[in-house]
């Protein structure tokens, strides 16, 4: 299948979806470069698993438009869809089949060639570390061995564009970081453009780029490293052996009212480091010092006026007042 001339793997221009009176993605845009990994950031209830289904194309939108490489969500969706390895945030193997089973049956639906189906099986078990258990029942598996299934499902048809809806919600640390090498091995063996939607703060790190969702409305976008810089200041602790004479010296050398807590002084500044090179010379011996640059979490909150904790309903729980909503109406 050959792709119309683009250098964006997904455009997205003007989107909005409603559902009656609510407006769950509004007036959003953005472009992903091929062989970028994008993340969305955003709470529950952002809007950002209804821009998933739209690229998915299992919503229409009500405005805008949404192209996947290089296709129209609206006029070409086989081809959409074609394009596409998805892993969706609830659990979608069979758990009656084996792990190879699971493997054969997307292998089929998908149209992938008999003569490559067995190699291309063995190596995507094998690249997951799932050789040793391809013929036990999934239903055996744990959260992180299913997730890893799904991974290699996604991509079995040779898909240019990767969409994760969440990929490791409910999965141990040590899951999600075997999870992430695989993701990162991957985009560099095949330059795979990876779209993800995440709550998750260190996940985003992972991104080459990073748009925050809030309410439906995209409000900023750009490197993890510049999105930081939008959040402000880095925050210093120095501890002295005088204190109060320490911040007497701070506030007349350089104009800064430390706040005095039981970690030490702690105040925040712009350009953390100048201020370091300065502190050589303070006449207050310093016992120790740590400098706090901002987050991605500092920045979220800095953008938005609140945290990214996930609501306590699920995505299932808000579909179901929607529809509830749009029946009424």
């Amino acid at each position: 299948m050959s792709e119309p001339a683009t250098a964006a793997a997904i455009e997205v221009e003007g989107l909005v979806r409603r559902f009656g009176d609510l407006t769950a993605v509004d007036g959003v845009s953005f472009a992903v470069p091929r062989g970028q990994i994008f993340g969305f950031l955003g709470p529950n209830g952002a809007g950002k698993s209804t821009t998933i289904k739209i690229l998915c194309t299992l919503l229409e939108p009500s405005e805008g438009r949404a192209r996947v490489a290089g296709y129209d969500v609206r006029t070409a969706p086989s081809r959409v869809r074609r394009s596409l390895g998805i892993l969706f945030q609830d659990p979608s193997v069979d758990d009656r089949l084996t792990a190879r089973e699971n493997l054969w049956v997307h292998c089929m639906i998908y149209g992938v060639p008999r003569g490559v189906r067995r190699a291309r099986i063995e190596e995507a078990l094998a690249w997951i570390g799932l050789a040793g258990e391809a013929d036990q029942r999934v239903r055996t598996f744990s959260g992180g061995m299913r997730r890893r299934l799904e991974v290699a499902r996604a991509l079995l048809h040779e898909p240019p564009i990767l969409i994760l809806d969440e990929p490791t919600t409910g999965l141990d640390p040590q899951t999600r970081r075997t999870l992430w090498d695989r993701l990162r091995e991957l985009r560099e063996r095949e330059r795979l453009t990876i779209f993800l939607t995440t709550h998750y703060m260190d996940e985003a790190e992972h991104c080459d780029r990073v748009a925050i969702l809030d309410h439906g409305v995209l409000i900023a976008e750009g490197t993890p490293e510049e999105l930081r810089r939008r959040a402000g200041e880095e925050r210093v602790t120095l501890s002295t052996a005088d204190d109060a004479r320490a911040a007497r010296e701070l506030a007349t050398r350089f104009g800064i009212e430390p706040l005095p807590t039981e970690r030490g002084l702690e105040f925040a500044v712009s350009g953390a480091e100048e201020l370091l090179a300065k502190l050589a010379g303070f006449p207050v011996q310093l016992q120790r010092l740590s400098l706090a640059r901002p987050t991605l979490e500092d920045a979220f909150l800095a953008l938005t006026g609140h945290t990214i904790r996930p609501d306590e309903a699920s995505s299932r729980d808000v579909l179901r007042r929607l529809v509830k909503m749009r029946r009424r109406t």
